[in-house]
């Protein structure tokens, strides 16, 4: 359970409240479902595989990003994760600290600041990663491999869909 509350008396106190509004309520439960399930299963990520290694989602996915594209900007790690600056700069001093990872002046503007691995934030991702992916196969064994693409592709939609800027029209609220 997520929260206080399970899913199903959660939607069951949400069509109670909400019943007599003209609402999308399909719409509704894929974007709330969609937000409880990253939270369920970030939360499971973090407890198990990455509790093991010490370190949080946000630790993680810097190391993550800064693996798969190194050596990157700051300001791109930020976008990638999908968190500020701030919160970032404290991630980086931390694991910086640790020997996971450095930052350099960028080279072509040293305002910019470059992130990289060190061997020994190489060496650590190389040997958690293999165990966050048997993670990930544990949290979606109960889908068969055609639930999975068809899964993917759904949220590749939603995506696409909040990142074409200008596409997503939201109608004004009413005055109470």
């Amino acid at each position: 359970m997520a929260g206080q509350h399970t899913l199903s008396e959660t939607e069951s106190a949400v069509s109670a409240r909400l019943g007599d509004l003209n609402l999308d309520f399909e719409a509704m439960a894929v974007a709330s479902n969609l937000f409880r399930a990253a939270n369920a299963v970030r939360n499971h990520l973090e407890r198990t595989v990455l509790a093991r290694a010490d370190l949080t989602w946000t630790a993680f996915v810097v190391l993550w990003v800064t693996w798969i594209w190194e050596p990157i900007e700051t300001r791109q790690i930020a976008a990638e994760g999908g968190f500020s600056k701030a919160t970032l700069s404290g991630v980086l001093t931390t694991l910086e600290n640790r020997g996971l990872l450095e930052r350099t002046r960028g080279k072509s503007d040293g305002r910019l600041v470059d992130v990289s691995l060190t061997p020994s934030g190489r060496r650590l991702m190389k040997r958690l990663f293999p165990d966050f992916n048997t993670e990930e196969r544990n949290v979606t064994r109960f889908l068969s491999s055609a639930d999975k693409q068809q899964a993917t592709g759904f949220l590749r939609e939603l995506i696409r869909a909040v990142e074409k800027e200008g596409t997503i029209s939201v109608p004004p609220t009413r005055s109470a």
